[in-house]
Protein backbone atom coordinates (compact mmCIF):
# COMPACT_ATOMS: atom_id res chain seq x y z
CA UNK A 1 0.00 0.00 0.00
CA UNK A 2 1.05 3.21 -1.01
CA UNK A 3 1.47 6.17 1.19
CA UNK A 4 -0.95 8.97 1.20
CA UNK A 5 0.05 12.26 -0.50
CA UNK A 6 -1.00 14.83 2.51
CA UNK A 7 -0.44 18.37 1.57
CA UNK A 8 -0.72 19.91 5.11
CA UNK A 9 2.34 17.71 6.18
CA UNK A 10 4.35 19.07 3.08
CA UNK A 11 3.84 22.23 3.61
CA UNK A 12 4.96 22.24 7.38
CA UNK A 13 8.10 20.31 6.05
CA UNK A 14 8.73 22.74 3.34
CA UNK A 15 7.95 25.82 6.09
CA UNK A 16 10.85 24.14 8.85
CA UNK A 17 13.19 23.85 5.94
CA UNK A 18 12.86 27.22 4.76
CA UNK A 19 12.45 28.80 8.33
CA UNK A 20 15.81 26.37 9.85
CA UNK A 21 18.72 28.08 8.07
CA UNK A 22 16.83 31.93 8.83
CA UNK A 23 16.35 31.08 12.38
CA UNK A 24 19.70 29.81 12.20
CA UNK A 25 21.56 33.07 11.04
CA UNK A 26 19.76 35.16 13.48
CA UNK A 27 21.05 33.50 16.11
CA UNK A 28 25.02 34.15 15.02
CA UNK A 29 24.24 37.60 14.24
CA UNK A 30 23.01 38.30 18.16
CA UNK A 31 24.20 41.72 19.34
CA UNK A 32 26.85 41.23 22.27
CA UNK A 33 26.08 44.18 25.20
CA UNK A 34 30.00 44.50 25.73
CA UNK A 35 33.01 44.26 23.52
CA UNK A 36 35.67 40.66 24.35
CA UNK A 37 37.78 43.51 25.61
CA UNK A 38 35.46 44.33 28.70
CA UNK A 39 34.52 40.92 28.92
CA UNK A 40 37.77 40.11 29.74
CA UNK A 41 38.31 43.21 32.16
CA UNK A 42 35.18 42.42 34.00
CA UNK A 43 36.95 38.71 34.67
CA UNK A 44 40.13 40.18 35.56
CA UNK A 45 38.50 41.78 38.37
CA UNK A 46 37.51 38.32 38.87
CA UNK A 47 35.47 38.68 42.96
CA UNK A 48 36.35 42.11 43.69
CA UNK A 49 33.18 43.43 43.41
CA UNK A 50 34.12 47.35 43.70
CA UNK A 51 36.11 47.09 40.38
CA UNK A 52 33.81 45.00 38.86
CA UNK A 53 31.07 47.79 39.73
CA UNK A 54 33.50 50.31 38.74
CA UNK A 55 33.74 48.81 34.98
CA UNK A 56 29.88 48.59 34.31
CA UNK A 57 29.39 51.75 35.62
CA UNK A 58 32.25 52.73 33.39
CA UNK A 59 30.21 51.14 30.38
CA UNK A 60 26.98 51.95 31.16
CA UNK A 61 28.16 55.70 31.00
CA UNK A 62 29.61 55.40 27.40
CA UNK A 63 26.16 53.21 26.48
CA UNK A 64 24.47 56.74 27.71
CA UNK A 65 26.61 58.75 26.29
CA UNK A 66 26.16 57.42 22.70
CA UNK A 67 22.36 57.53 23.43
CA UNK A 68 22.77 61.04 23.92
CA UNK A 69 25.27 61.71 21.01
CA UNK A 70 22.19 60.39 19.15
CA UNK A 71 19.17 62.22 20.49
CA UNK A 72 20.91 65.50 18.72
CA UNK A 73 21.15 63.53 15.17
CA UNK A 74 18.58 64.60 12.31
CA UNK A 75 15.53 61.80 12.52
CA UNK A 76 16.37 58.60 10.57
CA UNK A 77 15.68 54.89 9.99
CA UNK A 78 19.63 54.39 11.23
CA UNK A 79 19.26 56.31 14.00
CA UNK A 80 16.24 54.95 15.41
CA UNK A 81 17.75 51.44 14.64
CA UNK A 82 20.56 52.76 16.72
CA UNK A 83 18.98 54.09 19.35
CA UNK A 84 16.72 51.11 19.77
CA UNK A 85 19.85 48.94 20.00
CA UNK A 86 21.94 51.23 22.46
CA UNK A 87 18.66 51.45 24.86
CA UNK A 88 18.46 47.78 24.69
CA UNK A 89 22.11 47.35 25.63
CA UNK A 90 21.64 50.06 28.43
CA UNK A 91 18.84 48.14 30.41
CA UNK A 92 20.85 44.64 29.22
CA UNK A 93 23.75 46.17 31.53
CA UNK A 94 21.71 47.74 34.18
CA UNK A 95 20.09 44.16 34.93
CA UNK A 96 23.30 42.57 34.66
CA UNK A 97 24.63 45.22 37.23
CA UNK A 98 22.19 44.66 39.47
CA UNK A 99 22.24 40.80 39.37
CA UNK A 100 26.01 41.32 40.31
CA UNK A 101 24.96 43.36 43.05
CA UNK A 102 22.43 40.88 44.80
CA UNK A 103 25.30 38.49 44.50
CA UNK A 104 27.95 40.41 46.11
CA UNK A 105 25.12 41.68 48.59
CA UNK A 106 24.40 38.53 50.00
CA UNK A 107 28.29 38.00 51.15
CA UNK A 108 28.00 41.25 53.10
CA UNK A 109 31.11 42.40 50.35
CA UNK A 110 32.27 46.09 51.58
CA UNK A 111 31.29 48.03 48.28
CA UNK A 112 30.19 51.22 49.76
CA UNK A 113 33.09 53.11 46.95
CA UNK A 114 31.95 51.59 44.36
CA UNK A 115 27.28 52.07 45.28
CA UNK A 116 28.74 55.60 46.16
CA UNK A 117 30.10 56.45 42.17
CA UNK A 118 27.18 54.47 40.90
CA UNK A 119 24.16 55.81 43.20
CA UNK A 120 25.26 59.27 41.51
CA UNK A 121 25.91 58.13 38.11
CA UNK A 122 22.47 56.07 37.88
CA UNK A 123 20.51 59.40 38.52
CA UNK A 124 22.43 61.20 35.98
CA UNK A 125 21.67 58.51 33.52
CA UNK A 126 18.11 58.19 34.05
CA UNK A 127 17.93 62.30 33.25
CA UNK A 128 19.37 61.80 30.20
CA UNK A 129 17.18 58.66 29.51
CA UNK A 130 13.95 60.55 30.33
CA UNK A 131 15.01 63.17 28.22
CA UNK A 132 15.13 61.61 25.64
CA UNK A 133 11.79 62.27 23.48
CA UNK A 134 10.37 58.71 22.78
CA UNK A 135 9.81 58.15 19.37
CA UNK A 136 7.81 54.76 17.85
CA UNK A 137 11.02 52.82 16.26
CA UNK A 138 12.50 52.54 19.90
CA UNK A 139 10.11 53.69 22.21
CA UNK A 140 9.62 50.14 24.21
CA UNK A 141 13.63 50.24 24.72
CA UNK A 142 13.25 53.51 25.93
CA UNK A 143 10.50 52.82 28.43
CA UNK A 144 12.45 49.43 29.34
CA UNK A 145 15.60 51.29 30.07
CA UNK A 146 14.25 54.18 32.09
CA UNK A 147 12.64 51.23 34.36
CA UNK A 148 15.67 49.65 35.02
CA UNK A 149 17.69 52.45 35.74
CA UNK A 150 15.14 53.34 38.18
CA UNK A 151 15.53 49.45 39.55
CA UNK A 152 18.68 50.17 39.50
CA UNK A 153 19.02 53.54 41.01
CA UNK A 154 16.96 52.37 43.68
CA UNK A 155 19.06 49.16 44.68
CA UNK A 156 22.30 51.42 44.52
CA UNK A 157 20.99 53.85 47.19
CA UNK A 158 19.06 50.99 49.25
CA UNK A 159 22.55 49.07 49.48
CA UNK A 160 24.48 52.28 49.98
CA UNK A 161 22.38 52.44 53.47
CA UNK A 162 21.93 48.72 54.59
CA UNK A 163 25.61 48.97 54.29
CA UNK A 164 27.00 51.98 55.78
CA UNK A 165 24.66 50.84 58.61
CA UNK A 166 26.31 47.51 58.39
CA UNK A 167 30.10 48.30 58.36
CA UNK A 168 29.35 50.68 61.14
CA UNK A 169 28.45 48.10 63.34
CA UNK A 170 31.02 45.88 61.73
CA UNK A 171 34.13 48.07 61.81
CA UNK A 172 36.03 44.59 61.84
CA UNK A 173 34.55 43.44 58.13
CA UNK A 174 35.13 46.79 56.67
CA UNK A 175 36.54 46.57 53.36
CA UNK A 176 36.26 42.97 53.11
CA UNK A 177 35.38 41.13 49.39
CA UNK A 178 33.30 38.50 51.42
CA UNK A 179 31.79 37.33 54.94
CA UNK A 180 33.60 35.03 56.04
CA UNK A 181 32.21 32.93 58.90
CA UNK A 182 33.69 33.15 62.43
CA UNK A 183 35.45 29.82 64.00
CA UNK A 184 33.76 29.20 67.22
Amino acid sequence: MRPRFCPSVHIALLSAAILTPTFGLAQKQQHDVLTDAQVEKIREAGIDPNERIKLYTEYLNDHVNTVKSLTNRRTSDARAQHLDRELQDVADLMDELGSNLDEYSDRHADMRGALKILADESQHWLISLKALAGEEPFDLSRKEAIEAGEDLTDQAQRLLREQTDYFALHKDEKGQERAEPKPQ
